[in-house]
């Protein structure tokens, strides 16, 4: 079988797509597989490299241009007898987009399908759907580009009406805490709201709180399996990008030295919020936690990092699953679903 790697993208988490792949093809059964490489890059141009036998020396390698590879259509990625690993973060890769052309192709491929990654990744429609299933969260105010541009004023009334600062101001399609800013004053949350909308149209403002940030890890597709909650914990302000990916200032501490009824909590909310916004094959779940054990469930990732510092994977590890076994249970389970949903197609033929 081969497994079609698809990464980079048009979205600020471009570089992170592929840190995220590196690591990964250091990790699979090159035995078993034969393993694809297909780019997007920055402009959107889909690049075809070489069979993949084994892991690349650096990550450089995986920057595909017309010279190193083939410029493809993404309809050409089609082959029989193949599944397609789509480790694409944000919009244009985990937003349900890439995941149609797949169902369009019928193709298999990991992770959740398009209603689960339109609805994971946009994060006002998390919050509606959590809403009416009880799972709570921390106040917030949406905001729509339109609105901001035409009366800013009734924007500012209805955060500073409904929140306290400090606020956090996030662009609703976007990850890896690209685009977030925190507010301590009117003039700090008109500027992030402006900088939020360089990456989306929709903004969300939600109420800054004293918590700590727990994350769970979910794995299934009708079988859904979670993990114990791992802790960030942080040594900046908040855990922003630089955070994450540039100076790794944030630590990881798994398990969280929290209370076992509050794994239990969180690890059923996850698994509550993964079947209603109808996940498959994987999904992160972030929590925040104060001080008096109260849980707020912040954002569900339905394609979370592989990065070799990455929450998912180690939360896995801690749960006795091992990085490439990992991977190739994620194969198998896009594998069963794509299953599943031909033989419905042909049953309701």
């Amino acid at each position: 079988m081969k497994i079609i790697i698809l990464y980079g993208g048009k979205s600020a988490e471009h570089d992170i797509s592929v840190l995220s792949t590196f690591s990964m093809l250091k990790a699979f059964y090159y035995d078993y597989y034969d393993v694809q490489l297909i780019y997007i890059s920055k402009e959107g141009e889909w690049v075809k490299g070489p069979l993949v036998k084994s892991a690349p020396a650096t990550q450089d390698e995986l920057y595909l241009t017309a010279e190193t590879g083939q410029v493809i259509q993404p309809s050409d990625i089609k082959e029989e007898n193949s599944i397609v690993f789509p480790v694409l973060h944000g919009p244009n890769g985990e937003d349900g987009t890439v995941q149609g052309l797949l169902e369009v192709l019928d193709m298999p491929y990991v992770g959740a399908g398009v209603l689960a990654s339109a609805c994971g990744m946009d994060k006002i429609m998390t919050k509606y759907i959590l809403q009416q299933i009880g799972i709570p969260q921390v106040p917030y105010v949406s905001v729509s580009k339109t609105i901001w541009k035409e009366t800013p004023e009734e924007i500012f009334n209805q955060c500073e009406g409904s929140l306290v600062y400090p606020m956090y101001i996030k662009p609703a399609n976007m990850g890896s805490s690209v685009g977030i800013n925190k507010a301590e004053d009117r003039d700090s949350l008109e500027a992030a709201i402006n900088e939020a909308f360089l990456y989306d149209q929709r903004v969300v403002v939600e109420q800054g709180i004293e918590a700590r940030e727990i994350e769970i890890a979910v794995l299934g597709n009708e079988e859904v399996r979670t993990t114990l909650a791992g802790e960030v914990v942080k040594t900046v302000d908040f855990y922003d990008y630089e955070s994450k990916y540039l100076d790794n200032s944030a630590t990881l501490q798994i398990p969280a030295d929290i209370p076992e009824e509050v794994h239990e909590k969180a690890r059923q909310y996850a698994k509550q919020a993964y079947l209603s916004l109808d996940g498959s094959g994987l999904s992160r779940c972030d929590f925040f936690l104060t001080s008096n054990n109260e849980l707020f469930l912040n954002e569900v990732n339905t394609m979370p990092g592989f990065t070799p510092f990455s929450m998912y994977p180690l939360l896995w590890e801690n749960m006795g699953i091992k990085y490439g076994d990992l991977i190739e249970e994620l194969i198998q389970l896009g594998l069963m679903r794509h299953k599943q949903r031909q033989a419905l197609s042909i049953t309701h033929d």
